[in-house]
This record gives structure tokens, sequence and C-alpha cells, in this order.
């Protein structure tokens, strides 16, 4: 096999690839093999016809196809390998030439990794974010955790006010007539959720156990029932409980009850230092994007619209693979949002574009000021791994192998070169972290 590779503008580049004529016709051979239980000619049972007579009945070149699609994919794969250039996107194939009894030529049209033009790395100059807990942001937590911990009571001595949790009968009616989907029994409804259209909710606010309500409301222009769509209505109704819930003291007991604090002086000192390492490591993260963002503005380079499309179908199969995940299919996720592949490709464009930015500059970053990784690293990095996966951290470095290795090993120098960028910023004017 012979390859020759051609740059082309913005760092796309076709590769020419040749496969002897030898091979393909082992190839041919193969594609024979596996097809022949399919051919069917008279005088000859099915799996017994001759490749000669095959050829002679349907042509010279009749698994010339099956070869080569056979023949592509590792003809494409060793050329890679054997190509000094770094390959950052899929191909695109084109053949050249496939004839029979001569060699077969097809092209790969790929994207080359583009070198990066550093402009100032060190030193960028980012806005300061300010860490300071403030006392409402304490007391904002602690009723958090209050709420959690409230006890739901059942409420007789007053009508419904914002906020409760109602069992409701309802039945809904248009033109005087119930309609299909409208009526409930011993419905839980929130007041103040706003799962119900219009102002149905606002509508039981001051009414009494018992009371039978008339709601008046009107249906949305786009309601999924085309039938209802912006229509009024009357829904008949009748409150049978009400409930609110009864928020603890915040007191000693309290604090007791919720953490492993005898006193709420103590546990709200510790709810203080929890939200203090939370803004901090916020900040963290908040200035290292902002670092590596003012790189990449003064960074030149040229990304090939292939390398993008190949990192935005990427960063799709990971979604899909969350989403599966959980239970859900890629198929159905888009059936319930009413999203397509084409609409998601083109919403994680801009994210897939910074992606590549930042790894580039990155990478640059680390090169120019040979930043790399440790084996001290790696074997933290691998007992992470190990844990994550609940296995030995030596059965973890063999599951890994020497491929994933390197590719583990560009990934926490470029984690260094993060924060490298990061560490080296200067910060001006503060800016609140809220």
């Amino acid at each position: 096999m012979s390859l020759q590779l051609e740059k082309l503008e913005h760092n796309m580049a076709k590769i020419t690839i040749e496969v002897p004529a030898e091979e393909m016709s082992k190839a041919v051979q193969a594609a024979y093999q596996k097809n022949k239980n399919q051919i069917s000619i008279p005088g000859f049972r099915k799996g017994k016809v001759p490749f000669a007579m095959v050829e002679k009945m349907y042509g010279k070149g009749v698994f010339l196809e099956d070869a080569a699609n056979a023949v592509i994919p590792g003809a494409y794969e060793k050329a890679v390998s054997e190509c000094e250039e770094e390959i950052v996107s899929a191909p695109v194939i084109s053949v050249i030439q496939l004839e029979a009894d001569k060699d077969f030529i097809f092209t790969a049209e790929v994207a080359l990794k583009p070198e990066v033009e550093l402009g100032k790395y060190k030193g960028v100059k980012i806005d300061k974010i300010d860490v300071e807990v403030t006392e409402e942001e304490v007391n904002e937590m602690i009723e958090r955790e209050r709420k959690n911990n409230a006890r739901e009571i059942t409420v007789e001595d007053r009508p419904v006010k914002d906020g409760d949790k109602t069992i409701i009968d309802f039945e809904g009616f248009v033109d005087g007539v119930a309609f299909e989907g409208g009526k409930g029994e011993d419905y839980e409804l929130v007041i103040g959720s706003h799962s119900f259209i219009d102002t149905f909710e606002d509508q039981l606010i001051g009414k009494a156990i018992g009371e039978e309500v008339e709601v008046n409301v009107t249906f949305p222009e786009e309601y999924h029932a085309e039938e209802l769509a912006g229509k009024p209505a009357l829904f008949k109704v009748v409150i049978k409980e009400i409930k609110e819930d009864e928020l603890p003291e915040l007191d000693d007991e309290f604090a007791s009850e919720v953490s492993e604090y005898e006193t709420f002086a103590e546990y709200k000192e510790n709810v203080k230092k929890g939200l203090a390492e939370s803004k901090a490591q916020k900040a963290a993260d908040e200035k290292e994007r902002a670092a590596i963002e003012a790189v990449i503005e003064d960074a030149k380079m040229d990304i090939p619209e292939a390398m993008v499309s190949t990192t935005q179908r990427q960063m799709m199969d990971e979604f899909a693979q969350r989403i599966m995940s959980q239970g859900l299919s890629f198929d159905q996720y888009l059936q319930f949002t009413g999203m397509t592949e084409d609409k998601m490709l083109e919403q994680i464009k801009p994210q897939a574009e910074m992606r590549i930015k930042s790894r580039l500059v990155l990478e640059a970053v680390a090169k120019a000021e040979g930043i790399v990784a440790s084996e001290e690293d790696f074997d933290k990095e691998v007992e992470k791994i190990a844990g994550m996966y609940q296995m030995d951290v030596e059965k973890a470095k063999e599951m890994i192998g020497e491929m994933g290795r390197e590719e583990i090993m560009k990934d926490l120098a470029i984690s260094k070169a993060a924060e490298f960028v990061r560490d080296n910023a200067k910060e001006s004017k503060a800016k609140s972290s809220k």
C-alpha cells in the first residue's frame, strides 16, 4: 500500500491511498465467499456456483464494490498510522480507481491539527471575583435547609392561601360540555406552582374547605389539544383538603437534627465555611475559564470546519450516552423535546469551537512552558479511575493500556497548563461571584 498527502487550504488535506491489485484480489475472493450462499444460477446449487461462473454471468467487477468497502477502513487506518500529520476529523472518502485486476485508488479528505500562534498567555487581565460570604447568603442557605425539613400539616381553620398544597376534585367544560381529560379526583395542586393553565390557581385563593368554586380560564392559543386551543373554559372545583408546611424553629435542636453540630451557632458557622469553600472553587473555575478565553482571544489559529463538525458529533454522542444512562433513549429525548439532530448540532457548535480552541491553546502553552505530567500525576489519576470503577489499581492500569496512558498524560498536561494560565492571570476590579 502506498499513500500520498496533499495539503489543501485551511488545514485540510487529501490523502491518496493506493491498494495493490493483489490485495484487492484477495478482498474480492473474500467478498465472493461471503455472498456465494445468496447466488443462484440454473444448474448449480446455492453456494456451489464457481467464482468464474459468477464473473461470467454478472461481470468481472461483480464483487469489487463489496471488496472496496471491506478494504477501505483498514487501508485508511494504516495510512493514518503512517502519516506524520495529526488528523483531527473523520475522513470524506472518494473512489478514484476501482477496476478488476488493477490497483484500487481512493482519497480521504481530512482536517489536520492547526498550528497555534500564541499571543499573550502570561499575565492576561481578567475580572477579580469577590468571594466574600454575606450574612444574607448564609441565612438563605439555612432557610433552604429549614424548608427541606418542614413538616406537612393539615389546615382546617382558614381558607386557601398562596403556597398551600390542596387536594381538589375538578371537572372542566367548554361551551357547557364536559371535555375529555378535563376531570380529576383527589388531585394534589400546589397553589402558585403554575402547573394549571391561566389563573386557575389564583382563583382558589381565599376559598374554604368543602367550598365549590367556579373557575373561569382560557386555554393558550398554542395548547397541545387543538380542539381546546384558545377557548374559554369553566372548571367546577371542590376543595377537599388544605395542607401547609410547618417550619422548624432555628435553634440548637434544629442544628443537631440537620448536622453534626450541637448548637445553632456552630451549625451556622459551618454553613458559612461551606459557602466560602464553594465560592472559592467557583471563583477559581471562573478565573480559569476567563483566563483561557483571554489567551484564545490573543492567539491565532485556522480551525477547519471538518474538525468542528467531528467535535460536534462527538459531543452529541457524549450527550446521548448520558441520556441513555438515565434510562432514556436518544430518540425518545428528541421526540419529547421536539429537537432534531441537526438543531442540536447547530446549538452545540459554539461549545465545540470553544472546546477545540481551548485544547489547542493549552497544548501550545504546555509546549512553550515545558509543562508535562509526572508519573506521580498519572498514578493519582489511575487511583481515581480505580476508585470510580471499584477495581484494583493494577487492573485499572492494565485496562487503560499504553494508548490510554498517553491520552491521560496529555490530558493531565492540559490541566496543568490551564492552572498555569489561571495562576499567572492578573485580576482587576472586583466582580461579584453571586
